[in-house]
């Protein structure tokens, strides 16, 4: 699973930019990118900000994208993983409810 790393490429060469020049604004190696679109590196979060930028996207879509390739890193070999994604889901609703109760 690598739709982060493909959104990349596609917006990449969608507007026309070579590997060097994406990287050269980035500020990594065109190698460092390259393995990012492949799926092979996890791009910082602030690099995910600046390609939103870079590409005027909306940051949520490829923030969206790039969490989701953590958290398929993390729960891929796991049998229960979906039931580890419900409890997860739940204490995050859990927290942003008590969260806007404390204000």
């Amino acid at each position: 699973m690598n739709r982060f790393g493909e959104k990349v490429r596609k917006l990449r060469e969608d507007n026309n930019l070579l590997l060097r020049h994406l990287a050269a604004k980035l500020d990594v190696d065109a190698a460092q990118l390259s393995k990012i679109e492949r799926g092979e590196r996890r791009a910082k979060r602030e690099q995910v900000i600046m390609l939103a930028e870079i590409f005027k996207v909306e940051k949520e879509e490829l923030l969206s994208l790039w969490l989701a390739a953590k958290v398929y890193d993390v729960l891929k070999n796991e049998d229960i993983a979906p039931q580890a994604l419900k409890v997860a889901e739940k204490e995050i609703d859990y927290l942003k409810k008590n969260k806007r109760n404390v204000k």
